[in-house]
């Protein structure tokens, strides 16, 4: 949007009412990739899983469901190192201490969102049981899809 004055003697002069997007600096942009990419191994993995896994149990013995989780595991624990460490960064980029309650608010219960997820999903590894590994696993997807909303909300 734009507005046209007029100061006299046929000259206009226009000025912009809102500024123009520009592109985020490198390191903003690299930190962010890193982030969202780490997010849909992490989160992305788990729902997929969620999918698979009842079919492969129908499909394939119990060594093969279990084979598809630890090479998930080797893919998924790097992922949420990756994200606690980016998430660090994302704080240190947009200063914390100069942020409103709200949104601190809400930092807050992402962090814990976040390591009830990471607790949820090691439990969830170790598990033996049926019963376990669906509470767990269940806890463990729903937190980290929580800890995405949360994130998204911190974003503005």
């Amino acid at each position: 949007m734009h507005s046209l004055t007029h100061h006299g003697a046929g000259r206009f002069h226009f000025r912009a009412l809102h500024s123009v997007p520009v592109l985020a600096p490198a390191l903003d942009i690299v930190r962010l990739s890193l982030h969202i990419t780490a997010a849909t191994v992490w989160v992305g993995g788990q729902i997929a899983l969620a999918g698979l896994v009842p079919t492969l149990r129908r499909e394939a013995d119990r060594a093969v469901v279990q084979a598809v989780a630890r090479r998930f595991a080797v893919l998924a624990w790097p992922a949420f190192v990756v994200l606690v460490a980016t998430g660090f960064w994302n704080v240190a980029a947009v200063h914390f201490s100069q942020q409103s309650g709200a949104w601190k608010a809400v930092f807050m219960v992402k962090m814990a969102v976040v390591v009830i997820a990471g607790l949820s999903v090691a439990l969830h590894q170790r598990s033996k049981s049926p019963l376990g590994l669906a509470v767990w696993g269940s806890l463990g997807g729903t937190t980290a899809v929580a800890a995405v909303v949360l994130g998204v909300a911190l974003a503005g």
